[in-house]
């Protein structure tokens, strides 16, 4: 069996209905059951008013029930909205709001609960799901995604990836963040099996690598941050996991030296790059590392060419792409759309921010933002909407963040800066009391990947040409800081 994402159904009846379809910590779904738990969800959403062209927010983690529920909505027409339990209730709420959801579905308690104050039928029509990403206003900006990009997307895993048949996936990605999709698309499409990996597995080492070995995982999708920290496990071997025999990756940069070290792990396996942002439908380009480029080792790696549904091109070095995969524009802001959407050979086109070059091969190489956006550790992130909650806290009257970078170019980590309401004296200067508990402020508004790793408290946040912060100057602040606290007295 499998799912056809074309059409929002389960096909395929006769073949291998008792085959893995779901495994998580707890155990195991087949396909039959997957179907049997689909259907009777449904019945239980029209029971809960969940009905078709409205948004329905789905909150949880990794339980089987999140997949039944986005499973359920995609054959009811219903468009479902994934959000994390890693986000604070005060960001699931505001998100419910802007939906206008008519309900939330809690998977974690397999309970549908109250939605927006005032539901109502979203204005665009065959949305599969709305993706929330971070917004340059400290506000969470809606992605809509159409049921076709879906099919498309799934299509492209089908027919261009030669993964074999039926193969099983890690998803270890949150079902917030686009590249979860390849994961549900490729397993369930395939008829394969979808390995869900919550955080409690993934954080012992020992125990996330007995649970892919268990599975039987085939292909691992994640960013090359994620699979840096695998390193640290002497078992992540080819050894352990003789089924592990493809890696895909995206959201970030792909160097030379993290290839050759998995490489040596995994000497058979074969590597993809991806590219692509949430609004294009997790990605859009793509390229197999093979012989030649592994020989070549440029850093990073290429992102590839354009997939069989897509145009990539550039606009005076800013990656454009066009096809049918584009988003159907941000949720209730055409203000938004109006600086990023166009018409590209009578198809929808989006303005990436990003910088790219192509080689003589004609494949993209991701060079860099045009703004302050952000990808680190696979998570996409408005430097201005990190700024904003900085602002927020005790004591502080601005805030600005900065990342770190390696000389390679690839981030490292974010650092955020206060300018305090009463400063004292110096460049740079301790944090008072009231800013002991910053990291859990911060907790209180977004989720723990967008809040900084260290607080540094500034006489004044420097200002450019443009009356905007100038972050190269904060970063030549931080500097200072780590300079004045090695020469603090030892304790």
């Amino acid at each position: 069996m499998r799912f056809d994402f074309d059409h929002g159904r389960f096909v395929d009846h006769a073949h291998a209905p008792h085959a893995a379809a779901l495994h998580d910590a707890d155990g195991v779904m087949d396909w039959a059951e997957l179907e049997r738990a689909t259907q009777a969800w449904m019945t239980r959403a029209q029971a809960a008013g969940v009905l078709p062209g409205h948004a329905l927010v789905i909150s949880g983690h990794k339980q089987a029930a999140f997949v039944v529920a986005m499973l359920g909505c995609l054959q009811m027409g219903v468009t479902y909205v994934p959000v994390d339990t890693i986000n604070p209730p005060a960001r699931l709420q505001r998100i419910t709001g802007l939906v206008h959801a008519v309900a939330v579905y809690d998977a974690a308690a397999d309970r549908f609960g109250p939605g927006a104050a005032a539901p109502r039928a979203l204005t665009v029509p065959g949305l599969a799901y709305i993706m929330f990403t971070s917004g340059s206003t400290g506000d969470p900006k809606g992605v809509q995604i159409g049921r076709d990009s879906v099919a498309l997307f799934t299509g492209w895993i089908r027919d261009c990836l030669a993964l074999g048949e039926a193969p099983a996936f890690l998803n270890q990605m949150l079902f917030s963040f686009d590249f979860s999709l390849f994961d549900l698309c490729g397993a369930l499409g395939l008829g394969g099996c979808c390995v869900l990996c919550p955080r409690e597995v993934i954080a012992d080492s020992e125990r996330f690598v007995d649970h892919l070995r268990q599975s039987d995982v085939a292909v691992w999708a994640s960013t090359p941050s994620f699979v840096r920290q695998q390193m640290l496990n002497p078992r992540f071997t080819a050894a352990q996991l003789p089924s592990l025999r493809v890696f895909v990756f995206g959201a970030e940069s792909l160097t030379p030296r993290v290839a050759e070290e998995l490489w040596a792990r995994f000497p058979q396996a074969r590597i993809i790059n991806s590219y692509g942002p949430t609004e294009a439908t997790c990605s859009t380009t793509w390229v197999e590392i093979d012989a030649g480029l592994r020989a070549a080792a440029p850093n990073p790696f290429p992102i590839g060419v354009a997939k069989p549904y897509a145009e990539v091109f550039l606009d005076d070095g800013e990656i454009c792409m066009a096809g049918d995969h584009v988003m159907r524009g941000y949720l209730d802001r055409p203000d938004l759309d109006q600086g990023v959407l166009f018409e590209h050979n009578g198809k929808r086109a989006y303005r990436s921010g990003d910088l790219g070059d192509l080689d003589a091969q004609g494949r993209v190489y991701f060079r860099g933002r045009k703004d302050d956006q952000i990808k680190l550790n696979g998570y996409r992130i408005e430097l201005a909407e990190v700024d904003a909650a900085l602002s927020t806290l005790e004591g502080v009257v601005a805030g600005a963040a900065v990342v770190l970078r390696r000389p390679d170019g690839s981030l490292v980590r974010m650092i955020g800066f206060v300018e305090l309401t009463q400063p004292g004296e110096g460049a740079v200067q301790p944090l008072p009391e009231a800013l002991q508990d910053w990291k859990d402020q911060l907790g209180r508004r977004m989720p723990p990947y967008m809040i900084p790793s260290e607080l540094i408290a500034v006489d004044a946040l420097p200002t450019g040409a443009t009356n905007k912060v100038d972050r190269k100057q904060l970063e030549q602040r931080y500097a200072l800081a780590r300079t004045l606290r090695s020469q603090e007295p030892k304790r």
